[in-house]
């Protein structure tokens, strides 16, 4: 059995982010000619403006294309702790554009009945039809966002249910305009428009952590396994934070003072696997004191 390296394995990762980001892409694309088709044909302003956010999707894969490939470079001299923290920052922007989504939902609802639309029964046919592309892609998004632990792909699948609830409202708005119920309509779209705000609430929350060095774990527990280490006698400081989706430790411990650089050495090692094993730590710098 052939087995692959770390940087092997972080390659292959990237590789496949892409290869996802640019499926995606390409069924974005069919997904914005469809919307402008019916947008179009119908006359609907909400339709058209659907459209409008899936150019924007289709803008944002090849943004998170350029992002991925970056965010995958190996450490360089300006960036010696890699470039991980491209990722983070993707998804953050794309819960800033969830964000704008949500308020634009809003202003839609208030502005909704100002446009007169018609309704052919292939128009609602090509919208159910992109309902379930789109509901399909955020699916498969967050499938592969498990399998990769992939930031950038799990607020991609996020992004596209929001697409997903945007074009509920958009359809059942449309349908209800043509009936004359715009009350209805108004409702619907402020709800959709809350709960996308806490989708952005929740990717706000997982990538605001990473961007500002927020601890990657407790430094309580942390201290407790380094001091399960034979030879370590103190653990006098100890910090972590996030690089990406990957964590690193900063650790001071005091050992005895006899010991020879190779045995110091041995415990620092000790050390470094542990962290590895227990909190998927890669990056670790421990610095060794007499007590």
């Amino acid at each position: 059995m052939k087995f692959l390296s770390k940087n092997q394995s972080s390659m292959h990762r990237d590789r496949l982010v892409r290869n996802l980001i640019l499926l995606e892409g390409c069924a974005n694309l069919v997904v914005l000619l469809a919307k402008a088709a019916v947008g179009w044909s119908t006359g609907s302003f909400a339709i058209l403006s659907d459209a409008i956010h899936s150019l924007a999707d289709v803008a944002n894969n090849g943004v998170a294309l350029v992002v991925v490939r970056v965010a995958g470079a190996p450490p360089d001299r300006e960036h010696p702790y890699g470039h991980r923290k491209f990722e983070t920052l993707a998804v953050f922007g794309l819960a800033t554009l969830l964000t704008v989504l949500a308020i634009e939902l809003a202003l839609r609802a208030i502005e909704r009945g100002e446009h007169q639309v018609i309704q052919h029964d292939w128009s609602l046919a090509i919208m159910l039809g992109v309902l379930a592309v789109n509901l399909s892609i955020a699916l498969w998004q967050g499938y592969w966002a498990r399998q990769l632990n992939s930031d950038l792909l799990r607020a991609d699948a996020r992004h596209t249910l929001a697409d997903v609830l945007t074009t509920v409202v958009v359809i059942v708005g449309w349908q209800l305009a043509a009936a004359g119920h715009l009350w209805l309509d108004v409702v619907f779209a402020f709800c959709v428009a809350a709960l996308v705000l806490w989708l952005a609430y929740g990717l706000f929350r997982r990538a605001i952590p990473v961007l500002v060095d927020g601890m990657a774990a407790a430094p309580e527990a942390l201290s407790e396994s380094v001091r399960s280490v034979p030879g370590v006698r103190q653990v006098r400081r100890i910090r972590s934070r996030w690089i990406g989706t990957t964590a690193s430790v900063d650790v001071v411990i005091a050992v005895d003072p006899q010991l020879s650089t190779v045995e110091a050495h041995a415990i620092a090692d000790a050390i470094e696997a542990l962290l590895q094993q227990q909190y998927a730590v890669e990056d670790s710098t421990i610095h060794i004191e007499p007590t």
